[in-house]
């Protein structure tokens, strides 16, 4: 199970380490936030497909880096 950030622990990870950093939604600072982000890409809201293209290009490489397999048709 993954733990919830806190507001403050939130607030201080930089912007570039969100999935969709404008916005700062979808944290990928482990893999297990990594999971998360991939479970909830499609129930983000308020973003450009530009956008939506970028933070799946960040995801892809967090799940690179933390060594979490993607499906394909994610």
């Amino acid at each position: 199970m993954m733990a919830k950030l806190t507001k403050p622990a939130r607030d201080r990870i930089s912007a570039t380490k969100f999935a969709f950093p404008k916005q700062r939604k979808e944290p990928l600072e482990n893999a297990s936030h990594v999971r998360n982000a991939v479970a909830r890409f499609n129930q983000v809201k308020g973003v450009t497909e530009a956008e939506r293209r970028a933070a799946w290009k960040r995801i892809q490489s967090a799940a690179k880096r933390y060594a979490v397999e993607l499906e394909e048709s994610a």
